[in-house]
């Protein structure tokens, strides 16, 4: 009889605890609703300090107390387990946001063997972008799977950002990319592309230079890392929990 109170005690506990978690959601949304209707929300869950709620947009998080009054911007961190809270939960929002788009619309240099994969927005034009492509069966060696994703930063209608497409566009993408990551200019092509996608994808992540690599887990690495020291960063990030 004990443990059956017992065990009611705990579900109406739970309950309410619940409600009251949705009760502070709700206050949440509707404020910021009120405050930003523009923003779009994807998410919102309690966060590890009480009274705080994790608020994810896009690939972008805010924090907001419960009764929605207040926005903290910046990175929340576990002092005591050294990791960086916010970070962690910034990568997941980005792989998602990668997988989106979608590895079909991605231009993929892929070794026999892959121990690893990342994405890499790249400007055709850019100097160490053409040295890391220089570099490409260097990277393919250590088992790190090169995803493309165009990101010039001359903005669309410039000369990258047309090359961008017409290497799209082209029969073979592969070699079209790596001719012209060794300056030349590809034969002018249009077609449906998803240059401006990626384009978009790179603003959300505040590429503020290329090469910028994305790792599986949604760490970046602003700029070009020779493929050893990119394996060897892999390899640390994976033996991570």
């Amino acid at each position: 009889m004990k443990n059956s109170l017992r065990i009611a005690a705990l579900v109406l506990l739970g309950w309410a605890f619940f409600a009251v978690a949705n009760a502070d959601q709700n206050t949440v949304r509707q404020a910021m609703a009120k405050s930003m209707p523009s923003v779009k929300i994807d998410s919102i869950k309690p966060s590890v300090i009480n009274g705080l709620y994790e608020v994810t947009v896009g690939t972008n998080i805010i924090y907001v107390s419960d009764n929605g009054k207040y926005i903290l911007q910046g990175h929340l961190i576990d002092v005591e387990a050294r990791r960086d809270l916010t970070e962690e939960m910034l990568g997941a929002a980005r792989i998602q946001a990668i997988e989106k788009i979608g590895q079909d619309n991605m231009i993929v240099f892929k070794p026999k063997t892959s121990k690893y994969k990342v994405f890499v927005f790249t400007d055709i034009d850019c100097g160490y972008c053409q040295k890391l492509h220089s570099e490409i069966d260097r990277y393919l060696a250590e088992g790190i799977t090169i995803q493309y994703l165009f990101f010039p930063r001359a903005g669309k209608g410039s000369d990258s950002y047309n090359k961008a497409v017409s290497v799209w566009c082209s029969k073979d993408r592969n070699a079209a990319l790596t001719s012209a990551k060794k300056g030349n200019v590809p034969p002018p092509k249009t077609c449906d592309n998803p240059v401006d996608e990626h384009m978009q994808l790179g603003a959300e992540f505040d590429v503020k230079g290329t090469p910028m690599i994305v790792t599986e887990k949604g760490n970046i690495y602003p700029g070009y890392l020779p493929a050893q020291q990119l394996s060897e960063a892999l390899a640390s990030e994976k033996a991570q929990k």
